[in-house]
């Protein structure tokens, strides 16, 4: 069985907690090491039980919780090489035998899940998504994207749960407090992923077979949770795709814990 949780999912911090019958691990650790203990003990999860800990970048909403972690329950963390060289500095002293350097592109395993990391276009050194592939299921997280491509897509095709970015609305975006600065950082094609642009690739994604979807690292001042549920619901049927009969949707929270979904392998 595999157990998926988002814990907490925006630009206040990010953090994914995932677990198989040989290991429990962590993508990304955003948040203070209280905040990410409390949110595990919330799902039954013992903080000292975790396997390690993944990075998608070095962004501080992925990683501020990751060194006191490690130290804490002497966990290793697994980055890119890139990665590595831009967050050591931020994260303090980490064990060398923790120092865990992944290849991007490159499928590794750790205790019997194959983990597949795959380059995304964000203004980050060498961001990264994950799928993990366990028995005949693949789990999908992909979130801080500027934008899809056909590589991306490859990806992301044939997962059973996609976690995708549906950061914000467009509109609210223009129109909000943001300076003008970062509305076009946030835009561009190594920024956030819209709404609209989720709910087409959710569309596609559908159309080839996933059937279970969340939505993630929503903006707090571009976005809503029940706006982005709506825009991609709609685009669904728009494709004649019927949430709740042919397929899943859910979003996740900046703040607060998401549901605990299990698959069985």
């Amino acid at each position: 069985m595999i157990k998926f949780c988002s814990l907490f999912s925006g630009s206040s911090g990010n953090a994914i907690f995932l677990a198989t019958d040989k290991l429990k691990i962590l993508i990304d650790a955003g948040l203070s090491k209280k905040r990410i203990e409390q949110a595990l003990i919330s799902i039954g999860e013992n903080p000292a039980d975790l396997t390690a800990i993944l990075v998608t970048h070095e962004h501080k909403d992925h990683i501020k919780g990751v060194g006191i972690l490690s130290r804490r329950y002497n966990l290793p963390v697994y980055a890119n090489e890139m990665t590595w060289s831009i967050m050591e500095g931020s994260i303090g002293d980490i064990s060398i035998e923790n120092i865990k350097c992944f290849k991007t592109g490159t499928i590794f395993e750790i205790c019997g899940l194959g983990i597949e990391p795959f380059l995304i276009p964000h203004d980050a050194g060498e961001p990264v998504g994950f799928s993990f592939y366990y028995g005949r299921r693949k789990i999908t997280v992909a979130t801080d994207i500027g934008h899809v491509n056909v590589k991306l897509t490859g990806y992301l095709e044939g997962s059973d749960l996609l976690l995708l970015e549906s950061n914000h609305d467009i509109e609210m975006l223009k129109v909000g407090p943001y300076p003008q600065w970062l509305k076009m950082r946030i835009l561009g094609d190594m920024g956030h992923l819209s709404n609209e642009k989720a709910g087409e690739v959710i569309a596609a994604m559908a159309e080839k077979g996933t059937r279970n979807f969340l939505l993630g690292h929503l903006s707090k001042e571009n976005n809503f949770p029940e706006l982005a549920y709506q825009t991609v619901y709609n685009a669904l049927a728009q494709n004649n795709i019927c949430v709740g009969k042919d397929v899943t949707l859910d979003v996740v929270r900046r703040d607060q814990v998401g549901r605990v979904i299990c698959m069985d392998m």
